[in-house]
């Protein structure tokens, strides 16, 4: 991506960002994005696209900070896949429909992953180790293979071990699984695959109040797929970047994180 295309794209991407209903790891605020927003997004899709050519990989794992998630001791909101697709680089990933509890499995480029309201213009990415990349990107590019593990009812905090709701972080990590484990056909074998290896959940301290207020207000947000002595003690299990982050390179899956900015 350089600097005409960038330029060129600006006006399009506006209208874009103004025209797409669905989030993850972001805000959901209708208002319409400003020109210095699309600017600063366009430039970390291009720092990215600079970096991922650099990384020598065909596959990585990429987050945004679509949201201050500070007060979880979290970085980034939101993962995705970014893969090379001939001379361009193009990101699938599990994106929830505004103001509703359904969820959908898109490809987009980079300037279209980062355009989207984020709270911070860094980014993120993990390399998979070589034959991690080799399984990922035949299914990275088969549609009918994205979809295999969607579950459309969409909680923002689902139960990593549960398979009554999905959330994009979650969606991602049993994607990987799929590719990995030839057994895992369906969400139960994927998340066993994942308490094989030794993935290790997030858990949020949150409060009845909080969870009361969560589920009335918000369509994306349930919590009755979560164990109730978990729960009930405000112990919310959940599928953050931070965790696979830490996870991939804990089981020597993928290499470090490499911070973009």
């Amino acid at each position: 991506m350089n600097a005409p295309a960038l330029r060129a794209g600006l006006a399009a991407a506006l209208l874009a960002l103004a025209a797409t209903q669905a989030q993850a790891g972001r805000s959901c605020e209708n208002r319409p994005p400003t020109v210095a927003a699309v600017e600063r997004s366009m430039a970390l899709a291009e720092h990215t696209a600079r970096q991922l050519e650099r990384s020598g990989a065909q596959v990585v794992l990429l987050a945004r900070a679509g949201q201050d998630l500070s007060e979880y001791h979290l970085r980034y909101s939101h993962l995705g896949f970014a893969y090379r697709d001939g001379e361009r680089w193009r990101v699938v990933h599990k994106l929830n429909q505004c103001g509703t509890a359904n969820g959908s499995v898109y490809r987009q480029g980079l300037g279209e992953f980062f355009l989207d309201d984020l709270f911070d213009y860094e980014a993120a990415i993990v390399v998979p180790q070589p034959e991690v990349q080799a399984k990922l990107l035949p299914a990275l590019k088969d549609n009918a293979r994205l979809a295999q593990l969607n579950t459309p009812a969409y909680s923002v905090v689902a139960y990593p071990w549960a398979q009554r709701y999905q959330q994009s972080n979650q969606w991602a990590i049993e994607t990987l699984a799929m590719t990995q484990e030839p057994g895992a056909r369906t969400r139960e074998r994927a998340q066993a695959w994942l308490q094989l290896k030794d993935y290790q959940p997030t858990t949020l301290r949150i409060g009845a109040l909080k969870r009361l207020g969560g589920r009335l207000t918000a369509a994306n947000v349930a919590f009755d797929d979560h164990p109730n002595e978990k729960r009930f003690a405000d112990r919310i299990d959940t599928v953050t970047v931070d965790s696979v982050f830490s996870w991939m390179n804990r089981s020597g899956l993928g290499g470090p994180v490499q911070v973009i900015r």
